[in-house]
């Protein structure tokens, strides 16, 4: 107790920064994928890529073959993956964070294999892959 008293600004900090990790780690959406790992899910294992992000960023480019599902209409268009439920599953946005939030719904939902596309169709562009306008 004494070394709590005497050093509470780093016992402090220490309680905070885990807290935040683990923060972090429920937020997160589950396991995510590079955009190489992704490829491989869709070239090994049939994957499906679904697209999260709203009909104006979707329409700039997306990943091909990708289903579109805007994050705000997920809730009541969940049924369309419901035939995918055996296929991995890539969640993608523009950056990360909205599709771990689909990620989390698709898992409540019953499906097994839910990925998120760690950095998005942002780092999917960057890796030089595909995107499409079509």
């Amino acid at each position: 107790m004494e070394f709590v008293q005497q050093n509470i600004v780093w016992v402090t900090l220490a309680a905070v920064s885990g807290f935040m990790l683990l923060l972090s780690f429920l937020r997160d959406g589950g396991p995510s994928v590079t955009p190489s790992q992704a490829t491989l899910l869709l070239n090994r294992e049939d994957a499906v890529v679904v697209d999260v992000r709203e009909s104006q960023e979707w329409s700039a480019g997306h990943i091909p073959q990708s289903r579109h599902i805007a994050l705000g209409q997920f809730d009541q268009r969940i049924d369309e993956l419901e035939k995918f439920k055996s296929r991995p599953i890539v969640v993608v946005c523009q950056s990360g964070n909205r599709s771990a939030q689909a990620c989390q719904k698709l898992r409540q939902a019953g499906f097994a294999k839910v990925y998120n596309l760690s950095g998005g169709v942002r780092a999917w562009a960057d890796a030089s892959l595909p995107l499409t306008t079509k």
